[in-house]
């Protein structure tokens, strides 16, 4: 009776967070498909992309028990400040396999593209229009998890363009843009003029240097150029990253979170930028620089899914966090 019960309670706090090991792992897979075409490294995305579709039915398979048992779960995650973030997830997960079948299958590429296109657009207005309504936000809970709504919209254009979704691209790519802009001056204010985010927040620092990343990937795929303005989008992605490592003391101190996720993505993305710029501007630094990156990123990714394996085992996860 206790293990049912221990149970029952653990699938009761299966969070919507979960989805951020999916997002790391697809991320990985598509920065292992780049690295095949313009790096000229072995061919292994295609396990990886296996084991994230399995991953992902997993997570998603006991998300839907838990809010078909618990549907009050739902609704408390919804108006949860920081939870809400996470829903959007889903959204980027199709959109960026989209961009992975783009060179395994047009037809499934473009099928997912207008599912991820359309999920983005509701979650975009959604939380949105929960940010606006919702009295429960006060200024701590801004952290920069709260770009995850706002960065989905860059990603349409980069499959968008070449399912020759021009003007659609664009409409995103200027969504995702302006909002990353206005919300970058918000999150930096929080960050400097306020009380410290949670430690288990701690690790979506990594986060603020995704958004320009995979803006200057979506504009270089737009225009087709490496101009000042790509090279700007680029370069503060960089530049944050560096200050970002500065900070390892920090991220060196907190123990295991689910958030811990936060690190990979994010890389998956400037690492995937940097061989754009490589492929682009034929520069030996770019294919070095990207090379250091995806071995990073690759420890990243082992040392998450031992920990996150470590962690489910020891039932460190699913624990009431309020």
């Amino acid at each position: 009776m206790t293990k049912e019960i221990s149970e029952d309670i653990r699938l009761k706090n299966f969070s919507i967070s979960f989805f951020s090991i999916t997002l790391g792992l697809i991320g990985y897979a598509l920065v292992l498909q780049k690295a095949e075409h313009i790096l000229k490294l072995f061919h292994c995305y295609a396990y990886v992309l296996y084991l994230t579709i399995a991953v992902f039915t997993i997570i998603l398979t006991i998300y839907l028990i838990k809010v078909f048992n618990y549907p009050e779960e739902l609704k408390k995650e919804l108006e949860h400040p920081i939870k809400i973030n996470f829903f959007p997830i889903l959204a980027k997960i199709i959109l960026i396999a989209s961009i992975i079948y783009l060179n395994i299958n047009m037809q499934i590429s473009r099928v997912l593209w207008i599912i991820g296109t359309i999920l983005q657009l509701s979650f975009s207005i959604i939380v949105l229009s929960i940010w606006l309504k919702n009295s429960k936000i006060e200024y701590h809970h801004m952290n920069p998890a709260w770009f995850i709504p706002i960065v989905g919209n860059v990603i349409v254009p980069i499959a968008g363009i070449k399912h020759g979704f021009v003007e659609i691209s664009w409409f995103f790519f200027s969504i995702g843009l302006i909002m990353w802009l206005t919300l970058f001056v918000i999150v930096f204010n929080r960050l400097i003029f306020h009380d410290p985010i949670p430690e288990k927040l701690i690790p979506t620092f990594f986060i603020l240097f995704a958004p320009p990343a995979i803006a200057f990937i979506a504009y270089v795929n737009l225009t087709g150029l490496i101009d000042p303005f790509s090279r700007i989008l680029y370069y503060i992605s960089l530049f944050l990253l560096i200050f970002i490592f500065a900070q390892v003391k920090m991220f060196s101190r907190i123990k295991f979170y689910l958030s811990w996720w936060a690190y990979s993505f994010p890389m998956s993305a400037i690492t995937i930028a940097t061989m754009l710029m490589y492929h682009k501007t034929g520069y030996v630094f770019f294919k070095i620089l990207a090379f250091i990156l995806l071995i990073i990123l690759s420890l990243i990714i082992s040392y998450l899914a031992y920990r996150t394996s470590k962690a489910i085992i020891y039932r460190e996860l699913c624990v009431n966090e309020e």
